[in-house]
Order: C-alpha cells, then structure tokens, then sequence
C-alpha cells in the first residue's frame, strides 16, 4: 500500500497522475469538534495507480495536489462529492471541474435515490465493502493496515463503477442528464460561508420583519464566533435559542437568563455580550434581503393534498418507466408548486426533466391525463385519446 507522508513523495505521485484519464477521489475528515473539517486522509486512484496522501504529515505542502485536480483533461470521480469539494475549495481554493458524481449517476442509472458507495460496490463491482472501520478517529497516528485498507477501497473500486457508469451513460444517451446536476456542486456559493448569509440555514418560515431582522444578526454574530474559535456553531449557542431570542428578544441580561434554550451564566459572559450587541443591531436593521419575498411566495397558496399525491403518483411511474430516481425529476417542493399552479422556478418543467414527466405532470393538472387501474396495476391514461377511440 502506497502511503504519501513526504513532499517528495506527493511530487512524484503527482507526476505519475498528470497523464490520467480520471481520478477516483475521497477524504476522510472529521469536523465534531471544529467549525471547519480537519482534513485526515486523502484517498487518490487513477489507471494502474492507488495512494493514501496523509495531510497530517509534518511539513505537508497540499499545493501540488490542489494544482492536480484544476487541470481540465482529468475526470475527477468522487461519490457523494459535496463534502469533499467543500474541503477542497475551503482549503485548496479549488473547485474540481470537470466532475463526476457517482451518487448522482446512480440516480440516472436505475439505483434508487442515494446510493451507496458500498450498494454500488457491490451490484457493480462486485465487492463487499468493510464497515468495521467506518467510525475510526482519523487523526489518530499511526493507523492500523485494516483501516488503512478500508480508506484504500473507497477509491480502488470507484473506478469500476465509474467505468461502468460511464459506458451505460454514454450508450442510453443520457450523460448530460448528470452533468446538469454535477454543475450545480460546482456553484462556488456552496461552499462560501458568508455570516451575513447565515440566517437562511434556520429556514425561518415568517415575514414578521422585526423577529427576521434579529434572527439575521444573531445568526451572523454566532457564525462569526464559531468561524474565529473554530468550533461548532451549536458550542456557541444552540438553533433554538436563537429563534427564541429573536421571536422575545429580551432587554435586559437578566430576561436574557431566563430564555430556557440559553445556558445559565452565559449572559455575564464575552461571549453574553457579543450576543446583546447582536440584539440591539437587529432591532434596529432592516430584514434580510429577500427574506420576506421568500416567505410570502413560499405561503402564496396552499396546494390540495389531493393534487399533491396524484402527482407523486405520477412521478413515480414516470420514474420507473424512465429507470431514473424520482427525486432526480422532481424534489418536494417541485411537486406542491406544480399543485398550486406556481410553476416559476420549477426544475422539472425544463430539459430532460420536462420530457420525462413536467409536460405529463401540466397534462394531469389539466385533465388531460388521468391516472387509473389495469389489471391491478396504476397506469396513465391519456384522455384524449380515449375519447377519440
């Protein structure tokens, strides 16, 4: 097993890898105890080569690898790739393009929503993945040869299934459908960590303006003290909290005591006075840009349930027939628009999506379409055409 623990090391594995079609990609990380991950192990696999880069090495310099996955004729292959892209922009700069999901790919390739890695591993490649190294303490040093091994094959067989993906995307014609999603990780707004932005992680479902204006600011001044200690944003206080301040926000350090979600002595505090600061800036600053828009296209209509579940009905059909993951075609919120006629901004009413299931789904909310039993079995029924025959 190849271990990178030096820079002369990683110069010449990376040397090795700058002439690859693809690279099949992975980290381990553990972020429990710290707002940004701790980046443990990278996991690296290309045609003929597989390594372990150890980040936590003495003197490690990542520069070369970061440059490695910028370049543009290298495929970077990961499963599930959100978390490991949001490591590599926040500590690389670098965004990996081009991308490929496995996860995604799954969904258009017939396996369900959110595959696992070791479901494909197994239905692909033909492998059972070992689990009883799944919760190991990453940082730790030295690690054993098993969990060294079980990192390894996080890689080792994402290139089989990539091959595989890749063949079957390329025959049924549908490699664009993944790469519209792909684009969307490659959004650098994901992974920005913008304290003024921090309020939308809260989903607060309201337009009273003063309780939004304070939310924003409490939001912003916890995510910069989580940012600057480098702990989790629930170590410095708690979502709940939070909302209860900004709904009753108290005027005194002694009503701020009493609110049940803040723990006790945390008003007298640094951090209490950071925290009625915050207060007092939100009291007298206007809501968040947007906030209210949102909530009041959000509320604009409630949709039947009736029509919510026909839709589901026929989205799941759709789905089946077109071998693809429903979620892939048309998430929740998708599906209550459609119902209450709001389709501005609907997903599934564009590109391959609106094929596959939007123009039905607008045929159905016409009565156009219907959905029926045969033989025991729901089925669609165009109308039309049964009153012509």
């Amino acid at each position: 097993m190849r271990i990178v623990e030096t820079n002369d090391d990683l110069r010449a594995l990376i040397a090795e890898l700058g002439h690859a079609p693809y690279l099949a990609l992975d980290t381990e990380f553990l972020r429990d105890q710290t707002y940004y991950p701790k980046l443990c192990l990278i996991q690296v696999a290309a045609p003929g080569i597989e390594a372990i880069i150890d980040p936590l090495a003495p003197g490690m310099d990542l520069a070369p690898f970061y440059e490695l996955i910028r370049r543009p004729h290298i495929v970077k292959v990961m499963h599930a790739a959100r978390q490991d892209i949001e490591i590599f922009f926040l500590q690389g700069g670098v965004l990996p393009d081009p991308l490929f999901d496995t996860q995604i790919a799954a969904m258009v390739c017939g396996f369900g929503d959110a595959a696992s890695y070791e479901t494909l591993a197994r239905k692909i490649a033909h492998v059972e993945i070992d689990k009883s190294a799944r919760f190991t303490d990453w940082s730790h040093r030295p690690l054993s040869k098993r969990q060294l091994e079980y990192a390894l094959a996080d890689v080792t067989h994402l290139r089989v299934i990539y091959d595989w993906m890749k063949a079957r995307l390329e025959k049924t014609g549908r490699s664009s459908w993944v790469a519209e999603d792909v684009a969307a990780l490659q959004d650098p707004a994901l992974y920005r960590i913008e304290p003024e932005q921090a309020w939308k992680r809260l989903k607060p479902r309201t337009t009273n303006k003063r309780f939004l204006a304070v939310l924003a600011s409490l939001a912003a001044w916890r995510e910069r003290e989580a940012q600057a200690r480098d702990i989790p944003r629930g170590r410095v206080l708690k979502d709940e909290a939070l909302s209860e301040i900004a709904a009753h926000p108290p005027e005194t350090p002694e009503a701020l005591e009493r609110i049940r979600a803040v723990p006790k002595g945390f008003a007298n505090s640094r951090l209490g006075k950071g925290l009625t600061d915050a207060i007092a800036e939100g009291l007298h600053a206007q809501p968040p840009q947007g906030a209210i828009d949102e909530n009041k296209q959000r509320r604009r209509r409630e949709p039947s349930p009736a029509v919510v579940d026909l839709l589901k009905t026929l989205l799941r059909l759709r789905a089946e027939a077109a071998h693809v993951a429903p979620r892939l075609i048309a998430n929740a919120e998708d599906i209550e628009r459609l119902a209450a006629n709001e389709d501005d901004g609907v997903a599934a009413l564009h590109g391959w999506r609106n094929d596959v299931f939007g123009k039905d789904a607008v045929a159905l909310r016409k009565g156009d379409l219907a959905i029926a039993l045969e033989n025991g079995e729901a089925v669609v029924v165009e109308l039309e055409a049964e009153l012509e025959t």
